[in-house]
């Protein structure tokens, strides 16, 4: 049977290792607490991580979007992350990078892959045939010998957290306890809060940015985000615009400035939408030159308010009180900052974010104490 930790002497000795993820930006925004730890328990083990495109396609008009990812951005300025491989979003670019990764003879291999679990370990005992392989699991039917098959070819495993227990920790403290199982690291619960180094650049451009805009330094700026690639976890513009016009007709609210976040395939539709409300004070946004765009913006606002993504972990990371809409299919990730963070649920188990309405997010919003503060000041 495999084992569930990595050998101490194996650690030691080893030059190298390679990480195997199918990374989200909300991912990476709590991995990269245990991928530094990881560099600082064993400084002598030189980082690289397999990016692995779950988009993979054929389709070669949708590589310029997929060789973009924002992920690969932030990646490149993590010091103790030394090699990614960023090119596995299309069949002849994953052979190429299995090549290249086969050619390094990495010692160790670990797949963090949830999804198609012993596809990953096929994947990691392929890149490192001689090598020391880890990689998660999940119970395995005894008829399914495909499978059972596949984790034989892992040297250790990390077991996935039951659905039972999903909520019962934070998605933070479930990768800990991975790295822990694994290496041997123990992390403590504040060196597990999430975290955004911003290239001073792009601090810069947003206060460029926002001066095009002619946000004053005293105004007040609201970051609004609707989009989520799952449709039950997005929020419309229709609901984004309505809410942005009825806070400005609120008192003290007159002056505030909205942000509203839109992904760049959808920009043209929402320029045209946005031009019909006639709002100097509504700004549309959109990461298309950087990853860093993003938490750069984030950090001049005052408040967030965003449906299930990357978004509302981001805002923790720059400390800017986010206000979360969510469904209750994934407790695990709600925000790590419970003291500038709060939560509206949707009612129903497995009801889409749509069912939360504006009333709900102005009757939320008066009653919370940050907001009260931002206004009281």
């Amino acid at each position: 049977m495999p084992q569930t930790h990595i050998p101490p002497q194996l650690l030691q000795q080893s030059d190298k290792i390679l990480i195997i993820a199918h990374l989200a930006l909300g991912d990476f925004t709590y991995l990269q607490n245990s991928l530094r730890a990881l560099a600082q328990a064993y400084p002598h083990l030189r980082i690289h991580v397999w990016v692995d495109e779950l988009r993979r396609t054929d389709d070669a008009s949708q590589w310029p979007h997929l060789k973009r990812y924002a992920i690969y951005d932030w990646l490149r300025e993590c010091s103790f992350i030394e090699r990614i491989y960023d090119e596995t979003y299309s069949p002849a670019l994953l052979e190429q990078s299995i090549g290249r990764a086969q050619a390094e003879a990495y010692p160790l291999v670990v797949s963090l892959g949830l999804l198609r679990r012993p596809a990953y370990a096929r994947l990691a005992r392929k890149l490192s045939p001689h090598g020391f392989v880890a990689g998660q699991t999940k119970p395995v039917h005894f008829m399914d010998v495909r499978t059972y098959l596949a984790y034989r070819k892992l040297d250790a495993v990390i077991p996935a957290y039951p659905k039972k227990e999903k909520g019962a920790r934070h998605i933070s403290d479930i990768y800990a306890g991975w790295f822990e199982t694994l290496f041997g690291i123990a992390i403590a619960p504040a060196e597990r809060f999430p975290f955004v180094d911003i290239p001073p650049q792009w601090h810069a451009w947003s206060s460029e940015q926002l001066q095009q805009w002619g946000v004053g330094p005293q105004q007040k700026l609201i970051f609004v985000n609707g989009f989520s690639k799952a449709p039950e976890r997005s929020w419309s513009l229709d609901r984004i615009l309505d809410l942005a016009r009825r806070l400005q007709s609120r008192p003290g609210w007159e002056e505030v400035h909205f942000v509203v976040n839109v992904v760049p395939e959808a920009l043209a539709d929402a320029e045209r939408r946005l031009a019909a409300v006639q709002s100097p004070r509504l700004h549309l946004f959109s990461a298309d030159q950087n990853f860093f765009q993003l938490p750069a913006m984030l950090a001049r606002c005052q408040l967030v308010i965003s449906v299930e993504t990357a978004v509302m972990h981001l805002a923790n990371a720059v400390h800017v009180p986010v206000l979360a809409l969510m469904r209750r299919t994934s407790p695990e990730w709600t925000p790590i900052d419970q003291a500038n963070s709060t939560v509206i649920w949707v009612a129903t188990p497995k009801g889409g974010v749509e069912e939360i309405t504006t009333e709900q997010v102005i009757d939320h919003l008066a009653a919370w104490p940050p907001v009260q503060q931002l206004f009281a000041a």
